[in-house]
């Protein structure tokens, strides 16, 4: 996954801004130990001095200056040290310290990203994802089937809830197994409160622990943005957040047909799907609204682009939610879906 250039800028910034706390607080220990042991401020400024002076020796020609310097070096090393030692200092205590040592807070071990630097691509992910504290409590691993009936047949496709949701997860599983090396979409739709904006969640968290940049926008959310881009004024000119919305490995519309639906609404969204389409970029959208209602809303070219490009997953059965609150009620322990 390639991070913007303003995501890329933003952690080399982080590993910057490491470097010159580690300095300043170097500093700050050389200075408490000179004020509580003269001597090594003093074994420093003969290390200084003497290494000027050898330098010159050597470009006069002396080969034994090098060798010399070494000597006296080492052993003014090893007084500094011991003077460490005595006053209760470690003996790394005058040596820089990084937050990890591995990279020596640079972020990469050679031309290779440090295991460091992927991380906090992962966590710079998750933050600007907007779904850093919901992934950890709807994932895959919290996923629950047993809200799903085999009683309970959807009079559109004549299939049960439960094999409906078998289907989807296996869509879903499949789609985050490939999503490096085939370009797909998926748009979940059906009956209100099945699951649809979980499983994207749960798309979302695999995808991310894995480097890929994933961006969640409820669609009035969305049109937001689009708005304040085409009629407002962005506060940074050099902000690429906007481009994102284009450029992200993933992008998530989650309910789709609760925004305002006009004009603009139908054009941007055209414009957005028809945008991620060339540019070979995936997008995930959840909907309460039939396929009919959504060519209807937003256009037959737009329903065209939906219809040939994304796999399209029927959910149905009981809200959820109601589920649990009658279960709550009832005493039994809440399960989560």
């Amino acid at each position: 996954m390639a991070l913007s250039n303003s995501q890329y800028e933003f952690l080399m910034r982080t590993y910057e801004q490491k470097q010159l706390d580690n300095e300043s607080r170097l500093r700050r220990r050389y200075e408490n130990v000179y004020s509580r042991i003269p001597e090594l401020e003093e074994i420093d400024h003969s290390i200084s001095a003497f290494s000027v002076a050898q330098a010159r020796r050597l470009l006069e020609g002396d080969g034994q200056a090098l060798s010399s310097l070494k000597e006296s070096i080492a052993e003014l090393s090893a007084r500094k040290i011991q003077l460490l030692k005595d006053n209760g200092y470690p003996d790394d205590y005058l040596e820089l310290h990084y937050t990890c040592p591995d990279c020596k807070d640079t972020g990469y071990r050679g031309t290779k990203k440090c295991h460091c630097f992927k991380k906090a691509i992962v966590d710079l992910l998750y933050t600007q994802s907007n779904l850093q504290e919901i992934l950890e409590k709807e994932n895959f691993s919290t996923f629950c089937i047993d809200y799903y009936s085999s009683n309970h047949i959807d009079p559109v496709k004549g299939r049960s809830s439960r094999e409906a949701i078998e289907t989807a997860l296996k869509a879903c599983r499949g789609f985050v197994d490939t999503f490096s090396s085939e370009f797909r979409n998926i748009l979940l739709y059906g009956d209100t409160g099945v699951g649809k904006t979980f499983l994207t969640h749960c798309v979302a968290k695999e995808l991310i622990d894995d480097s890929f940049s994933v961006i969640y926008f409820t669609a009035a959310q969305l049109f937001d943005v689009f708005a304040q881009n085409t009629f407002g004024r962005r506060e940074d000119a050099k902000d690429d957040s906007f481009e994102h919305i284009y450029s992200c490995d993933l992008l998530i519309i989650d309910d789709l047909g609760t925004e305002l639906p006009n004009s603009f609404t139908t054009s941007q969204l055209f414009v957005c799907l028809n945008e991620r389409i060339l540019r070979q970029k995936s997008t995930m959208i959840s909907t309460n609204l039939a396929l009919e209602d959504l060519k209807s809303i937003y256009s037959e070219r737009t329903f065209s682009r939906l219809s040939s490009n994304f796999t399209m997953l029927r959910l149905t059965g009981d809200d959820i939610r109601i589920q649990k609150k009658l279960l709550n009620l009832g005493g039994t322990k809440d399960v989560t879906p």
